[in-house]
C-alpha cells in the first residue's frame, strides 16, 4: 500500500492522550452502558472473527456469532442536521455511510444487520445515490420524505421501502422533545411491521465483505495516525476521528462535540474509517447534488491507528476498498464510510494527524 503523500497535504498535530481528548470535546459524562439490543447476542458479537467457537459471521461487520445471520440488512436515512443531535442508533450501525444532501449539509445511511437498536432516528428524506447504496447490500430502506429524483425510484418499485409520509404517525412517530423536521422516530419492531404489511422478505443476509485475520490484524502495515479531520465545508458538518490506542478503536466528533447516543449517551466507537472521492454535481437551487458512485477512484483506509493510501471500486452497488485489483480486508467491526467530493479532492479536504512517541 502506499504510504506517503506531499508533506503540504498534511497537518500534524500533536495529541493529548485518548481520555483527555474526551473530556476536551464533550461538555457532558459519557455512559459506556450501551442500548437495548433486538435479538442479538452482545457478548457474541464482539468475539474476534477467526474465534474457532463460533460457527457464524456477520457479513457487514465480519464478527463471530453462534447467532442465525440469515438477515436481511435494513438502512435508515439519519438526519445530521445539528438541531437531529445527538442521533439514536448510530452505535449499533454496521455501517455508516456519510455524505453531502444537499448544500453543505450532510446526511447519514445507517446500515444494520448484526445488531437493531430497539429505536432510531431521527430519520430524513431519501437521496437517489443512498438509495442506490441501500440496493447494494439489499436492503430495506427507510426514509422520511425525498427529493424529486429519489421519489421517482420509489414510486418505481426500485427498493423495498419505508417512507415517512405514507406512515407517520403510524408506523414512525414524531418525538415532542425535538421539532420537525428533526424529530420523527421508527422503533426496529415498527420496521419489522411495516415489511410484513408490505410481504418484503426479512431473511436473506446481504454479501459479505472481505475481512482480516487476527495475524493479519497483528502485522498491519501503514503509517501513524492518531486522528483525522475531514472537511465539509462548514464547521457544523466538519469531522474528526480520533484513535483510542486502549479499545483500538476511533471515536467520531463533529463541531468538536462527541458523536453519542442520544438517550444513554454511549459513544460511537469504529473500527475502520473509509474516506472516499467521488465526482458531485449541484443539480438544482436548493443545492442538491448528484454524486456519482460508480467510477472508483482515491480513497484512504484507517485501521487500528494506521492508515494507507489506496482506490475504492463499485462491485455490485457495494462501495469496496481495493488495492492492485485485490479487495483489501476490513478490520472486523464497525466502518464508517466518508464521501467527498472529488474537486478539490481528497488531499485537500482530509487532515491526518500523528502522535509524537
Amino acid at each position: 500500500m502506499k504510504k506517503s503523500l506531499p508533506l503540504i497535504l498534511f497537518a500534524v498535530m500533536l495529541l493529548m492522550s485518548g481520555c483527555l481528548k474526551k473530556e476536551a470535546k464533550t461538555d457532558r459524562p459519557i455512559d459506556n452502558s450501551s442500548s437495548e439490543i433486538v435479538g442479538q447476542d452482545e457478548t457474541a458479537a464482539q468475539e474476534p472473527a477467526d474465534s474457532d467457537q463460533y460457527t457464524n459471521l456477520f457479513p457487514l461487520t465480519g464478527i463471530a456469532t453462534n447467532d442465525d445471520t440469515e438477515h436481511r440488512a435494513i438502512a435508515v436515512m439519519i438526519n445530521n442536521h445539528p438541531k437531529a443531535r445527538p442521533q439514536s442508533g448510530l452505535s449499533k450501525a454496521d455501517i455508516v455511510y456519510e455524505m453531502y444532501a444537499e448544500a453543505e449539509v450532510t446526511r447519514f445511511l445507517a446500515v444494520y444487520q448484526s445488531e437493531m437498536p430497539q429505536e432510531v432516528g431521527p430519520v430524513r428524506s431519501a437521496r437517489d445515490y443512498f438509495i442506490k447504496l441501500a440496493k447494494g447490500l439489499d436492503c430495506v430502506y427507510v426514509c422520511h420524505g425525498n427529493s424529486p429524483d429519489a421519489k421517482e425510484m420509489l414510486d418505481q418499485g426500485y427498493i423495498d421501502h419505508l417512507n415517512g409520509l405514507q406512515y407517520d404517525g403510524t408506523l414512525f412517530k414524531r418525538s415532542s422533545e425535538r421539532k420537525a423536521p428533526h424529530n420523527s422516530y421508527i422503533t426496529f419492531e415498527n420496521i419489522e411491521l411495516g415489511s410484513q404489511q408490505n410481504s418484503y422478505d426479512l431473511t436473506e443476509k446481504p454479501k459479505p465483505f472481505t475481512f482480516l485475520e487476527k495475524s493479519e490484524m497483528e502485522h498491519l502495515q501503514g503509517e501513524p495516525a492518531s486522528s483525522v479531520q475531514i472537511s465539509y465545508g462548514s464547521s457544523l458538518f466538519d469531522v474528526e476521528f480520533s484513535y483510542d490506542e486502549q479499545s483500538e478503536t476511533y471515536s467520531r466528533y463533529s463541531n468538536n462535540q462527541q458523536t453519542i447516543e442520544y438517550k444513554d449517551e454511549t459513544p460511537i466507537k469504529i473500527d475502520n474509517i473509509f474516506i472516499i472521492e467521488a465526482p458531485h454535481k449541484v443539480i438544482d437551487r436548493v443545492g442538491r447534488r448528484d454524486i456519482d458512485l460508480k467510477v472508483g477512484g482515491k480513497a484512504y483506509l484507517l485501521q487500528k491507528g494506521k492508515w494507507n493510501e489506496i482506490q475504492w471500486e463499485n462491485s455490485e452497488g457495494r462501495i469496496i476498498p481495493m488495492e492492485n485489483g485485490k479487495e483489501v480486508g476490513l478490520v472486523p467491526g464497525k466502518t464508517w464510510v466518508n464521501v467527498l467530493p472529488d474537486k478539490p479532492g481528497i488531499s485537500q479536504l482530509v487532515q491526518l494527524g500523528v502522535q509524537e512517541n
